[in-house]
């Protein structure tokens, strides 16, 4: 197994954290962004989009981090990190198109800014930001985990980049769930943590 990884991506990560998780052994392949090796035509052969991070399992190409989680969940995982109940199940897909939506959208994109200085339309990132932490704030009250009783690939989806979010000069501090939520995923057997998460355990 071959995860094709850039170091500083949170979407990487996911796939870290799911894999550390599993306990599975992998290679890890480092992408030289100074060459633009995501761009070569033999990376372009595993994903045309260009991006990371794609997992080769023995010759089954995957792309997406969201993807890659779900087939991770169902090849190799023994408890629920994928429910089999559908409303449960409903669920966590929601929370992983929210990760590609509005935290994609919001988190992300002001971190890029601020630390790889990308361009951005800074009212609408920080108002996707502002919406995105209040809703996710709220549906953490009262509740351990973003769905069910047990962690599941719907907090790995949308851990990295609320973790990194100070990166972005973006304060979690105010949002008392998320940051008790935070400290709970880092407490998880096996979590591995990635430059620039400072870990609130």
């Amino acid at each position: 197994m071959i995860l094709y990884n850039i170091a500083l991506s949170g979407n990487c990560h996911k796939v870290r954290l799911m894999l550390a998780f599993l306990g599975l052994d992998y290679q890890l392949y480092d992408l030289d962004l100074g060459s633009s090796e995501q761009l070569s035509d033999d990376y372009l052969k595993l994903n045309t989009f260009g991006q990371a991070p794609v997992l080769d399992d023995d010759g089954i190409i995957i792309r997406d981090s969201q993807a890659i989680l779900v087939y991770l969940a169902k090849k190799y995982a023994d408890r629920g990190f994928w429910p089999d109940d559908p409303a449960d199940l409903a669920q966590v897909i929601s929370w992983l198109s929210t990760a590609a939506n509005e935290i994609q959208n919001g988190p992300t994109r002001i971190r890029a800014h601020y630390k790889f200085g990308r361009a951005i339309d800074f009212k609408q990132v920080t108002e996707t930001t502002d919406k995105v932490l209040k809703i996710i704030d709220m549906h953490l009250t009262g509740k351990v985990w973003l769905v069910g009783d047990q962690m599941s690939i719907a907090d790995i989806a949308m851990y990295p980049y609320l973790a990194l979010a100070h990166e972005g000069h973006v304060d979690i501090t105010p949002y008392l769930n998320i940051t008790a939520w935070l400290t709970r995923f880092e407490s998880l057997p096996n979590y591995v943590s990635m430059p620039g998460i400072t870990q609130t355990s």
